[in-house]
């Protein structure tokens, strides 16, 4: 009785999970804890050679959600979408490094520049590419913009349903997903039918380490550009051996021909948003005051705030 018992078991697993593909939407972006003079391009662009480049925070914790759903759910994949110049293939890696399965990157000159808007643009015809996908998630905002506006603009492009503010996906049945997501003044759980946007706050559970097999697996994993056409003898790039030879498995590396995109909606041309400055601004005290509790002292202060227009 015990091996039927087992395989009545492993029926039900199956049964009530469904397998998922996953995409997570993820950005390679500039360190900005090192903003300097050269951070600005005189386009108005950011100069991202000239910072450097790590997975944007909330990306990882939408990543985290990805890999939980994937291991809750036998069968599901997770993929890496991510978008800028062929040095960001390192974030399909790091993503491999944790567990995702596979990645694409879009890379061309005609994506460079892009806002918002133009950046919500490729990413859409690229899950259109991808096809078939149930739950696209990604960190709530990038920290090289801090807009929040691109989860729900690939949203609105694609005519999916979305929840923004996510803290936790905390299951997919039937057809739904039930998130568990921040609002002011406290917490709410929603369901979402699939397909589904979701983004994820950095408050979220935070990503998983790197697992050293699959650092060992996928390390000399890349994208075309990311390596020499043509090697000779005793290159030094990281992908091809002293010898010339290419090594590591190839990732998918897309243009805006490859995903049928209009050159019209992408990168600067496609980009209404245009940046005037970057500062780095640190906040000095010049002076202090001591206040007592005293009546006077505490009216004195809210006079002083309301003439500098602080508050009021």
């Amino acid at each position: 009785m015990q091996p039927i018992f087992k395989k009545l078991i492993k029926f039900t697993h199956y049964y009530i999970y469904m397998a998922l593909k996953i995409v997570v939407l993820a950005k390679q972006v500039p360190d900005t804890r090192n903003v300097g003079k050269d951070a600005m391009t005189a386009e108005g662009t950011v100069n991202r050679a000239a910072l450097p480049a790590i997975f944007n925070p909330e990306d990882l914790n939408a990543l985290e959600q990805a890999l939980r759903l994937k291991e809750q759910n036998p069968g599901s994949t997770v993929g890496i979408l991510t978008m800028g110049p062929p040095r960001a293939g390192e974030i399909i890696r790091q993503g491999l490094y944790r567990g995702a399965d596979t990645g694409w990157l879009l890379t061309d000159r005609l994506f460079a520049g892009a806002d918002t808007l133009a950046t919500s643009y490729a990413l859409a015809t690229a899950i259109k590419k991808i096809g078939d996908v149930d739950i696209v998630i990604g960190g709530r905002q990038a920290i090289d913009g801090d807009t929040a506006q691109v989860g729900p603009q690939v949203a609105q492009k694609l005519g999916l349903n979305q929840v923004t503010y996510a803290e936790e996906v905390l299951s997919v049945k039937d057809g739904k997903a039930t998130i568990k997501r921040v609002i002011d003044g406290g917490v709410e759980t929603v369901e979402a039918p699939l397909p589904v946007v979701i983004t994820v706050n950095g408050s979220a559970a935070p990503c998983r380490p790197r697992n050293a097999k699959l650092v060992m697996k996928h390390k000399w994993d890349h994208c075309p550009l990311e390596a020499p056409q043509t090697a000779p003898e005793g290159a030094s790039n990281a992908f091809v051996t002293p010898s010339g030879v290419e090594r590591g498995a190839i990732l998918n590396q897309w243009s805006v021909a490859d995903v049928d995109g209009d050159v019209q909606q992408c990168g600067l041309a496609g980009s209404p948003t245009k940046v005037k400055a970057i500062k780095n601004i640190v906040f000095q005290a010049k002076e202090s005051k001591t206040l007592t509790a005293s009546d006077a002292d505490v009216e004195g202060m809210i006079k002083e705030l309301l003439d500098e227009k602080i508050i009021g």
